[in-house]
């Protein structure tokens, strides 16, 4: 069984009871925000290795490293092979700042895009526009209602109903 299906497994088993899988996130996210501080210290440096080598260099196990590697791989500029990945696959952590700011927005991770290393990859104002522009994209925005007697959206000036709105 490939590394993410047995991470998937033991992530979002319906059998656990929920006092389990809520230590579990726990401790992942921790480790999580863990790795990800260390990554932001040196944002342009690609961070390259075996699953295991990666788990070990982080401190964490081979599925904590696994789960990272799924939540990760949506911001990296060279995917990994996440879905065939084993203990030996050479993985990379190069990821897109201004992505990886987003997708963590996206995931409502605050204590992700909340660290302070992001303090040193982008000022506030990037950081806050970077925030608005994930926000915006996932905003449905409807268009106006147009009633038989506004002025017609075509511009001729006659009311909707003598115009376009003619059926």
């Amino acid at each position: 069984m490939a590394l993410l299906e047995q991470w998937r497994a033991a992530a979002y088993n319906e059998q656990t009871d929920r006092n389990t899988l809520q230590q579990f996130w726990a401790a992942y996210f921790q480790k999580e925000k863990d790795i990800y501080a260390q990554l932001l210290k040196n944002p342009d440096e690609v961070v390259r290795g075996t699953v295991k080598d990666l788990a070990e260099k982080y401190g964490v196990s081979v599925m904590t490293m696994t789960g990272f590697l799924d939540g990760i791989n949506d911001s990296l500029i060279e995917a990994n092979p996440i879905e065939e990945m084993e203990e030996d696959t050479e993985v990379n952590l190069g990821f897109d700042k201004a992505l990886l700011y987003k997708n963590m927005v996206a995931a409502e991770a605050d204590w992700l895009y909340g660290l302070e290393e992001w303090e040193a990859i982008f000022d506030a104002d990037t950081r806050k526009t970077l925030y608005k522009e994930q926000k915006s994209s996932t905003t449905i925005v409807k268009e106006q209602k147009v009633y038989p007697n506004d002025p017609c959206p075509c511009g001729s000036g006659k009311k909707y109903k003598k115009c376009c709105g003619r059926k």
